[in-house]
């Protein structure tokens, strides 16, 4: 008799990590009157439509920083509050995933720089928006 042959773990779905300042930021709708309710909007916006073009499954984290910190996560988005510079958190969560497929949506060049040195591949804000 031989032994049960153990089954194939399936991968970890991909890591989609969202520069919340930079991204809430790249649209004039007024944000700046209130960071955390337009953090909250670009959350319900990520739980309700994900990330268009994005196939699989996936697993989104939004960073915030600064007046957003106290945004709360949602089913479908972990919200990452930044203890300092949210680049600098975005930056930790790529290091940490090494082992997955990871995206990083922001315009910010040189935090683009800093995680394609670590693998990741990187999206601007119209990823999002559209």
């Amino acid at each position: 008799m031989s032994d049960p042959v153990p089954p194939v773990p399936s991968p970890a779905p991909r890591l989609v990590v969202v520069d919340g300042a930079n991204v809430v930021g790249s649209r004039p709708d007024g944000w700046w009157r209130d960071r955390a309710a337009a953090a909250e909007r670009l959350r319900d916006r990520l739980a309700g439509e994900g990330l268009p073009g994005c196939a699989g499954p996936v697993e989104i984290v939004l960073v915030v920083e600064g007046a957003a910190r106290g945004v709360a996560s949602v089913p479908g988005v972990r919200v990452e509050p930044a203890p300092g510079s949210g680049d600098d958190r975005i930056v930790e969560l790529a290091a940490e995933n090494a082992g997955r497929s990871r995206l990083v949506v922001t315009a910010d060049r040189e935090l683009r720089r800093r995680v394609t040195e670590l693998g990741a591949e990187v999206t601007g804000p119209r990823a999002v928006w559209g």
